[in-house]
């Protein structure tokens, strides 16, 4: 009996323990079924309808609801391992995501017949979110008709809001992710500038403008820039102090400045400071941050250095044109050495007779066509010396140089005298006086009449009456003497002052001659008059920037773009020149501008009119200028040029020139002469 028990008791555990196993494996079947999707695939969905409860039309929860016989449903599918395994399931178990591949209707299905339906879940469909969205939004355009024909492909309502929800979600979560990325960013940001503040040192060392990155440099001069700095500074907060009428510490801070200033004197560099200087730049640091912290407003602050960059900038006008007029000043103004050199030669040609004696050169020479001669206007004894001697060094040939030198009264015994002493071998050197050419007087030459002008001499002498420096400003350039010389003009009447030569090369006082120059007398000149350097670069020295082109005579006749040419060193053929009459043409421009309104005085403005279209281009290696005003020149191209030109206020024999081009010209000033001994003139 007991044994009897024991096996019913044992069939009914294991009966329960199948029936779990069921269940168990009902509920892993679902799981399986939803995660993996290994009973298939979702077709494309199509709308179907749906039953008052909101059910789609071929989910199982539709086609047997609650009140209709459930339906055994046995269900194939494959574990984790890949073993093949069957389950027995109730339709009404299902979820709503599953629907009837083959769906049928359940009225003509009889009670005892069996029918084979295929499931599939359509949670787990491959179709892409985009395409269910566009495919429903077109199958809103079916009738009822078509509807039911397309019931071989089948769309989950279910499914598609849970993608539109988890879509959405995965937006929102993108959005805040982002979100609490950028303010973790910026407070992070917000946090390394807060303890970058708590552990910069605010103690003055030795700088007080630490923003200025050239104070790290340790060959700048840091502490002098520190100082002008600190007294700036300073003079801005004296400024409000004052307008607050905070007295003491005003009065504090224009004895900082004070002290600053004695400290700094007359240094410009650091090495050239008091020893005290950086105590003294700790000191007015130190005073600089206390006086911030009673009167900083920036608004204030920045108002007074506006103002002081203001008057800054007009003080730094004032200085310019001061400047100018000193400049102008020293150019016109004959050094002390050379006004000595002057006086002595007049004074030995007149003590030793030589003016009572004829001391000609050989005239043959002087009026030979086949000889090389050369044209020098001037008044200045020592730099026609330099032109003379660099030539004849340089010559092949010094015995066919012929040097025609014109100069005025008052310094003719003296250049007379200087080539008496100083005469070069071999070479051919005439001095003559202007005022022996008795053909150039008023009635022939316009720049004589108009320079006898009483406007004129206002001009020049008065400039308009100015009241103060910067009145005349505009006419410091054009004061200078050389524009009332003849001698500058004198190079428009070659053919009047040598009739019988055809080529000539005119050379200025202010050049130096590297090379030999007789190549030039055999350069074709194709019809040209004058042989020249053109200067034009670019947009520079061109036309317009010599003559008014608002003036409509100068419009009508020339091309603003034309480009400029230098005077200084200029091989003219005379025959062409008597030829073009170019001598007339140059007083017809000239009583043109009578008013001065074509151009302004010199001789380079009507030298380009007279010879406009006239002018033969040379070679840049010819003539190099700029050495009287630019300190940037290329060394290769002076030393290699065979005339380099001094143009410019910084002549050689000032105290203005430029150092570094001082020694092109020194070197050929006659070392030993007993004459610059006596003047104190050295190379």
């Amino acid at each position: 009996m007991a044994a009897a028990s024991r096996t019913v008791w044992s069939f009914y555990s294991l009966l329960l323990t199948g029936f779990l196993l069921v269940i168990s494996i009902i509920i892993i079947v679902d799981a399986e079924i939803a995660d993996n999707g290994t009973i298939g695939r979702a077709l494309k969905a199509y709308r179907l309808p749906k039953d008052r409860k909101g059910r789609d039309a071929s989910s199982a929860a539709y086609m047997f609801n609650d009140n209709e016989k459930d339906l055994d449903i046995i269900a194939t599918y494959s574990d984790v391992s890949g073993t093949i395994r069957t389950c027995r399931v109730k339709m009404k178990d299902l979820s709503a995501s599953w629907v009837l591949e083959n769906p049928i209707n359940v009225d003509k299905v009889q009670g005892s017949q069996v029918q084979v339906l295929k499931l599939k879940d359509t949670y787990q469909t491959s179709t892409p979110f985009q395409e269910n969205v566009e495919q429903s939004t077109d199958d809103q355009q079916f009738q009822e008709g078509e509807i039911l024909s397309h019931r071989q492909t089948y769309w989950s309502p279910v499914k598609f809001k849970r993608q539109i929800l988890r879509k959405k979600r995965r937006d929102l979560r993108t959005a805040e992710l982002v979100r609490q990325d950028k303010e973790v960013d910026k407070k992070m940001q917000a946090t390394e500038a807060i303890e970058s503040l708590k552990n910069m040192d605010t103690v003055v060392k030795g700088k007080y403008s630490i923003w200025r990155k050239d104070f790290e440099n340790p060959n700048a001069d840091s502490t002098l820039k520190l100082m002008r700095d600190q007294i700036i500074m300073a003079k801005v907060y004296a400024n409000i102090a004052l307008s607050k009428k905070q007295t003491v510490l005003y009065n504090s801070l224009l004895k900082q400045v004070m002290e600053s200033l004695n400290v700094i004197g007359e240094a410009n560099s650091d090495a050239d400071l008091h020893p005290s200087s950086l105590d003294r730049a700790k000191a007015m640091g130190h005073a600089l941050s206390v006086v911030k912290d009673k009167l900083y407003d920036c608004c204030t602050v920045e108002r007074k250095l506006r103002a002081m960059l203001l008057t800054t900038e007009d003080n730094l006008e004032s200085q310019k044109k001061r400047s100018a007029f000193l400049i102008q000043l020293a150019a016109k103004t004959v050094p002390k050495p050379l006004h000595c050199l002057s006086l002595q030669l007049s004074a030995d040609y007149y003590f030793h007779g030589y003016y009572q004696t004829k001391q000609e050169p050989d005239n043959e020479k002087l009026e030979d066509p086949s000889l090389h001669h050369y044209a020098i206007f001037s008044d200045n004894v020592l730099a026609t010396s330099v032109v003379v001697n660099s030539t004849v060094l340089h010559a092949n040939e010094p015995e066919k140089h012929v040097f025609h030198i014109v100069t005025d009264k008052l310094n003719f015994a003296s250049m007379k005298m200087w080539f008496l002493v100083n005469s070069p071998e071999n070479a051919t050197i005439q001095v003559d006086n202007i005022d022996d050419f008795k053909w150039m007087n008023s009635s022939y030459c316009s720049v004589l009449r108009q320079l006898e002008s009483v406007r004129i001499k206002d001009y020049y002498f008065k400039a308009n009456h100015p009241s103060t420096l910067s009145d005349g400003a505009n006419h410091l350039k054009y004061r200078n003497p050389k524009y009332l010389s003849i001698l500058n003009h004198l190079r428009f009447y070659l053919p009047e002052v040598h009739p019988k030569l055809d080529k000539i090369l005119f050379l200025d006082d202010d050049i130096v001659v590297q090379k030999d120059l007789t190549p030039l007398w055999d350069v074709d000149l194709k019809g040209m008059v004058n042989g020249a350097v053109e200067t034009c670069k670019e947009s520079f020295h061109r036309f317009d920037k010599y003559l008014n082109f608002s003036n409509p005579i100068i419009i009508e006749n020339f091309d603003p773009n034309a480009c400029g040419w230098a005077f200084g060193m200029n091989i003219f053929d005379l025959k062409e020149w008597r030829k073009r009459n170019i001598t007339a043409i140059y007083h017809h421009w000239q009583d043109l501008n009578d008013d001065r309104t074509l151009w302004k005085l010199g001789t380079l403005p009507p030298g380009l009119i007279t010879f406009y279209n006239l002018i033969h281009p040379l070679d840049r290696k010819w003539h190099v200028l700029g050495l009287g005003y630019d300190p940037a020149l290329n060394r290769t191209e002076i030393e290699n040029a065979a005339v380099i030109h001094y143009n410019g206020n910084y002549k050689p024999w000032l105290d203005l020139a430029v150092s570094k081009y001082q020694s092109y010209w020194s070197k050929y000033v006659s070392s030993g002469n007993y004459y610059l001994q006596r003047c104190n003139i050295s190379e």
